[in-house]
This record gives C-alpha cells, structure tokens and sequence, in this order.
C-alpha cells in the first residue's frame, strides 16, 4: 500500500484534530457478520475482518501517529478492498486520504501510474493552497457537520501534475468524500449561535474571528475521506486559452502554445499566426506575423496565386474557410511534387500540421492559425476534433483583436491625417450625438457648424533659412556633375571613332554646362534633361557596344544616375536628406512638448512641416468645458512657445553635425492680442479663422516671415535670432519680461526693437528681435519642462 505524507501536516493549524480511524468501515464488516447475515455471502469473510480489526484496537478507535499507517498496511490494505473494487483499480483515480493535511494511502493502480509519471521529486500538492482559507474551510465542515449550519463553500481542489511520458503537465479536479468521518466537540469548544453564524458569515477573510469561535484543536476529527481525481485538462486549457485571449500582450502566443503542448500532450508543439489579405491575395506583412508564423520563416510576402500552395488548400482554406489537416507532410510533398509550402515545412522539422481558417474582417481578410508538430500523425483527422471547443474562442479573439486593430489604425489616421485635434474631438462627437439623434425623427437632419469663439491665436515658426537657394544650388551642382560625366565619355569615343557628331554634341553639352554654372532659369533642367534623353542617350548605347573600355566609360556614367529619376542626385539627396531629418527632429520635439503644455489646459494645436515647421495653437474657454479659462493660462502658453522656440533653436544647432547639407533655421512668434473665432471648413476639413476683421491675421501669418526691416532691405528673420511680431506696446511689454527671464538663465542675449516695412494688407507692425545664445551640449530630453517653468516664475 502506497502512503504519501504531505509536509503541510506539521505546519497548517487546524480546528481539528485528525485521527485516522476505520470505525465506519468495522461497522460494516460487524453488520454482516452478525448471524441475522449468516447465509449472505459476505458473513464468512466478515467475521474475519471482524477478528482481524478487534487484534488491532488502534484501527477501530483512532490515532494521529501517521507512522502507524505503515505498520498496519496489509491489514488497511485489506480494510479498504471493498472500496477499491479489483476491475476498477486500472480506470478510477482514487486514494483513502485524510482531509485537511493531504497525507493520502491506499491508490488505485491508476493514480499510483499517474505519480509514477510525475517523477520521483514530485509532491502531491494542491494548486494555490491557502493556509487560512483551508483553517476557514474546516470551520465550514464543522458548522455543517456538528451544528447544523449550512455553508456553501465548496471549493474544488486541482492537483497539477507533470508527465514526464510526454513532456506536459496534466490537470485533475478532485472530489471529497467524507461518509467514513465524524467530528466530535471537546470542552474547549466555544457554544455557537445563530448571531455567531451570521457574524461569521460577514467577515469571511476575518481569520482572527473564525479562530475565536473554532480554536485550535478544538474539535476531534476521527475517520477518514475518499479523493477521487478527474482528468480536467481539456477543460482547464480551454479556459487558460479563454484567459490568455482575453489578456492578450506580447507573449500571447507563447502562452497558447504552452497550453495547446498540454491540450494534446505533445511537448514540442508548435503555434503560428498570420494573416491573409483578400484584397491582395498575399500574408500581410506584420510584427505578429514575422514572429510567429510558421510558413513565413523563408518569405516576407507570399501570393498565394503562385504555386506556395497546392489547389486543395487554396480550394478549402482560403475559399471555403474549412480547417484542413495534413497529417503526414512528406507524404503530402510526394503528391504536391514537393511543391514550396511542403518545402518549408520540412525545412522547419514540421511533419504534421493544422490549418484552422478564422474569418477576421468583413471584408474577408483571413487569419490563418498553424498548429504543428514535428512528428508526423501526430496531429490527425481524429484529434483534430478536440479543436471544436477551441475554434470559437480563438474566433472571438481574432475579432476582437481586428477590431482593436481598426479602432488602432483609425487612431492613428485621426491623428496623423486629419485635422481634428485631440482638444476639440468631443465637440466633433458632440455634433454627430446629435446628428444620429435627430436623424431619426427627421430625415432632413443637418450636422452642426463646429465654431469655437472667443479663443487667442499663437503662431510660429523655424523655417530653413534659404532654402530655395540652396535647393538650387543643390540642382546645378548635380546638372554640372552629370554635363561633365557626359563630356568625358564623348571625349573618349572621340579617340576611338573619328566621328563629326561627337564633337557636335560635345559643344552643346559644354554649352549647356556652361549655363548652368553661371545660373539656373525656370525651365533649364528640363530642357537639359530632355535633351540628355533624345540625343545624348542613343549616342550612349552605340558607344556602347564599340568596346569594353568604352562601355565601362558608359556604365561609369550610368552608375551615377538615380535608378528612379535617371538623373544625378547627389547634391539633391543631401540636401534632402538633411531637410527631412532636421524637419523630423523639430517636428518630433515640438509635438512632444506640446503634449505637455496640453496638461496645462486644453487648447487647440496643429502642425506643418515645409522648409521647417509652422505650427497654430488656440487657446479659450471654448476649446473645453474641463477647466475654466483664465487670462493667465494665454501668459503661461505665451511663455512656453517662446522657451520652446528657443530649445528648437538649439536643438536645430546641435543637429548641424549631424547634416550632410549645412542648414540654419529663422524663428518667428506672432502676437495677436485680440480674441476671435475658428470654424472648422467642411470642404478643407481643417479650421480656419472667422469672420473678415480675423482674416488680416491670417495674411499677416502668410507674409510676415518675408518682411523686411522699415528702411532697410535686410529681412527681419535671420539665423540665430528670435523674431517676436506685434502690433500693441502692451504685448511688446509682456514678452520683454518673458526674454528677460530668460535672459537671465543665459538664454537669450541682446534685444532689438524694430519697426516692420508696410505689408500688402497690413501696416504699423513692430517686432522685438532677440540673440540666441546657444548651449554646447544641448539634449532634447533634459529641458525645462513646462511645470518647472512656472514653479520657477511663481519662484
């Protein structure tokens, strides 16, 4: 007889004392031997029990040394037989336990089997023991048991035990029965009454009290229980796979396939994803699926027109959307003529493999589940059936998670495409509330005008300081590159074949050259361009074929050239290079900056990336109904642009090294003390100001980064200087102590007040222009936040 004694006897209080006891069982045996049962067939041999228990007191009357389960092991062996029928011992999994401490005896064949698999370091131990909760729960049975209340508390018990057959872990719910038990009060138990049972059913988690009315030891428990242990592992991984959907996250797949190893008891069992584009006909290219598809390791893309897959996949899986199983992928490779799918599997060691189609749009975009093994039938069209359980769960997921996906991407249209900013969105749903609402008492509904009165404008700006010039400057030295590539092979064909049209077409080209030196017209690269292409290039592709040395001449020539604009595209792409990264350095930092001046109140912003940035902000009460405006906010918001302005400026210095085309950038703000109004244009989807007084803001805005000093021709914006535009003194004497302050964190340097030439439209503009000076380390992410900022002013 086999006796495990788990080590949570000596440490877990108990309200019980435990004591081993087959008192009902010799009840039993003395029912049938009593002569009343003298000519029933179990009299004979339940005499001897009978003699054979009455030589062994201890077993009749109890005991709690645990050792003497081994010393009188035949004669319990033999006590419990009838319990453990002969037929069933290779079919139940069952044992004679005693309750509350886990020491069990007496196994039937297949539970001493299972345990022989676990391995011999395995504890028999239940999943998530509690120490109080198995305390409360033998205070349950008492109440039950010796006084007659009812308490449901019951809790079924797993037990989780590995496999070492199979590499996987196995789980068995246990059931409990205690017939062959009974509990007994001692004198130190406390008296209970229904107001204790109710007290007690209010503080469940009070162990303190439940130790009160049931104190240690307190009651005699003499017997013992039947365990029974179920197979529950299907039902437990169908519920870990529920859960593990649910949570989702990075190591999702992972976690599914864990439990998928132990659904089927195959421990090298592998997961795959992906997805199928019906528009296209081929796997989308994700994250998810490089990382986790199992017929993507050797292909980013694959058409399923070509021959990847066979005719009957394409025909039942991307098709019909039935599950399809290939149980012996050699053998499937022979009768494809090992066409590339069966390559691939092969190459990844899979032998046996389920393809489970999920349809994961409305527009038929198809997610492909792969379960696959490395052994072949070991996945089949038999075991395939215990997948009908699972299938639609993981079809919810797949929804659920495509959903999730669209709401994702729409997010990100909404914040990258279109011009509804995260400030002022619920007015916009505000608008469509009421559109839906009205739509449906009157078809004639009209959606809302979105306007926001009342609000203050903030304008600026770092445009790249010349960069038209140095765009053009960029195109002719590339022209002039090319000219010259196309001389010197001219010049070579010239030495071989003594042809008059090669001196002709070198003096054109030389000619062209020239003028490009001297100056770009509009129009002069495509014309040159052009006349590369008509005349110059079937030149090319005679000289070509004269011999190598002139064709390596050629191909010197060709190599040049962008293979998508068949043109030189050095210069250009330099300055390009460098326009993009210093637009996407200022872009990234003011976004994330302004991230932060959101936080001290809502207000409006949108962004423009051109030669530099521009960039709108709105600030009033308008923009949200969260916190009430105050003057204050537009002085805090006035401060932060112009710190902001002048971290940009560094930022754009710092980045210098980092260019291949040295580029500078001009900072402007513009002040506009007046409140006015924005309207979201329905045809422009973006907003605009209201009203024809606010339109001269908007044509100041256009034009004020051309303007001129008043008498001079020098440009009010230049490199390494601050240009602030106004056109009240009081706005003028607000910024000064602003530039002030941050003069005096040696930030800003000298201020010149200036008078701005008359503008088409607009006159009697000033502007206060202030020195950057720059830091020699900058870092973009140690500025000054906007918090600190302000905890500095109110300093």
């Amino acid at each position: 007889m086999k006796i495990i004694e788990s080590k949570l006897v000596a440490e877990t209080d108990l309200p019980l004392q435990l004591n081993v006891s087959f008192n009902k069982v010799f009840d039993l045996f003395k029912k049938y031997a009593d002569m009343e049962y003298a000519k029933h067939p179990y009299h004979s041999s339940a005499k001897k029990m009978v003699q054979l228990i009455n030589k062994h007191p201890e077993l009749n009357d109890g005991f709690s040394d645990y050792s003497l389960l081994d010393k009188y092991k035949e004669q319990i062996d033999l006590l419990l037989n009838p319990l453990f029928p002969e037929p069933l011992l290779l079919n139940e999994i069952k044992a004679a336990s005693i309750p509350f401490s886990f020491t069990s005896f007496k196994f039937t064949n297949r539970f001493e089997n299972i345990l022989k698999n676990a391995g011999e370091n395995y504890e028999l131990n239940v999943r998530n023991f509690e120490e109080d909760s198995m305390y409360i729960m033998a205070c349950t049975f008492i109440l039950s048991f010796v006084h007659g209340f009812n308490v449901d508390l019951k809790r079924p018990f797993y037990f989780d035990i590995p496999d070492n057959t199979t590499g996987t872990m196995k789980y068995y719910r246990t059931t409990f029965n205690g017939d062959f038990s009974d509990i007994t009060a001692t004198e130190n138990a406390p008296k209970l009454t229904e107001k204790d049972f109710k007290e007690l059913l209010n503080n469940f988690d009070n162990i303190a009290l439940w130790k009160e009315k049931f104190p240690p030891n307190s009651y005699i428990f003499k017997g013992f229980g039947l365990i029974s242990l179920f197979d529950v592992t299907s039902e437990e991984m169908l519920s870990s796979i529920k859960a593990n959907l649910l949570k989702g996250g990075q190591d999702l797949i992972p976690k599914l396939q864990s439990n998928l190893r132990d659904f089927y008891s195959i421990r090298d069992l592998k997961l795959g994803y992906s997805i199928f584009d019906n528009v296209n006909t081929k796997i989308c290219e994700t994250q998810v699926n490089k990382s986790n598809s199992l017929i993507l390791n050797h292909g980013i893309e694959i058409n399923c027109d070509s021959s990847y897959f066979c005719n009957t996949i394409m025909q039942k899986v991307f098709k019909d959307h039935e599950t399809f199983i290939i149980s012996d992928v050699a053998d499937y490779g022979v009768k494809t003529g090992n066409n590339l799918f069966s390559k691939n599997l092969q190459e990844n060691n899979i032998q046996s493999i389920i393809l489970i189609p999920i349809k994961a749009t409305n527009n038929g975009d198809l997610a492909l589940l792969e379960i696959a093994s490395p052994r072949a039938y070991d996945l089949n069209s038999v075991n395939i059936n215990k997948l009908k359980d699972i299938i639609p769960v993981f079809e919810a997921a797949v929804k659920r998670t495509s959903e999730e996906r669209q709401n994702i991407l729409e997010a990100t249209i909404q914040e990258n495409y279109t011009s509804i900013h995260s400030s002022v969105k619920w007015r916009f749903y505000e608008a469509a509330e009421k559109y839906h609402t009205t739509r449906q008492t009157n078809t004639n509904a009209k959606l809302d005008e979105i306007v926001f009165n009342d609000v203050y404008p903030l304008f600026g700006q770092s445009d790249i300081k010349g960069s038209s010039v140095a765009r053009n400057k960029a195109i002719q030295e590339d022209l002039t590159t090319q000219l010259t590539l196309a001389i010197t092979v001219l010049k070579d064909a010239c030495k071989t074949e003594k042809l008059p049209i090669y001196n002709e077409l070198m003096f054109r080209v030389t000619s062209y050259l020239n003028d490009v030196k001297e100056g770009l017209n509009a129009g002069d690269e495509i014309n040159i361009l052009d006349f590369l292409n008509r005349e110059i290039y079937p030149v090319f592709n005679h000289i070509n074929k004269i011999s190598t040395e002139l064709s390596q001449k050629v191909s010197v020539y060709m190599k040049r050239l962008d293979k998508n604009l068949n043109v030189v595209y050095e210069k250009r792409k330099e300055y390009e290079n460098s326009v993009t990264l210093l637009n996407d350095k200022l872009a990234q930092f003011l976004d994330n900056k302004q991230k932060q001046a959101q936080e001290m109140f809502p207000h409006y912003f949108e962004r423009y990336k051109t030669d530099g940035v521009e960039y709108n902000m709105y600030i009033g009460q308008a923009i949200t109904k969260k916190k009430k405006f105050d003057d204050l906010y537009l002085y805090n918001l006035r401060l932060w642009q112009l710190q902001t302005t002048y971290e940009m400026e560094n930022l754009a210095f710092y980045e210098r090294k980092n260019m291949q085309h040295d580029l500078q950038v001009a900072s402007l703000i513009l002040v506009h003390s007046n409140a006015m109004a924005i309207k979201f244009r329905m045809d422009e989807k973006q907003f605009d100001v209201d009203g024809a007084y606010n339109i001269r803001y908007e044509i100041i805005k256009k034009r004020i980064d051309k303007a001129n000093i008043k008498g001079t021709d020098e440009r009010l914006t230049v490199p390494g200087k601050i240009a602030i535009v106004y056109s009240q003194d009081k706005d003028a004497l607000e910024y000064i102590k602003y530039i002030n302050y941050l003069q005096s964190k040696n930030q800003l340097g000298k201020i010149e007040f200036l008078e701005l030439e008359d503008l088409q439209g607009a006159s009697g503009l000033k502007a206060l222009r202030v020195e950057v000076i720059y830091q020699t380390s900058f870092d973009e992410n140690k500025t000054i936040t906007f918090n600190d900022l302000i905890k500095e002013i109110e300093a």
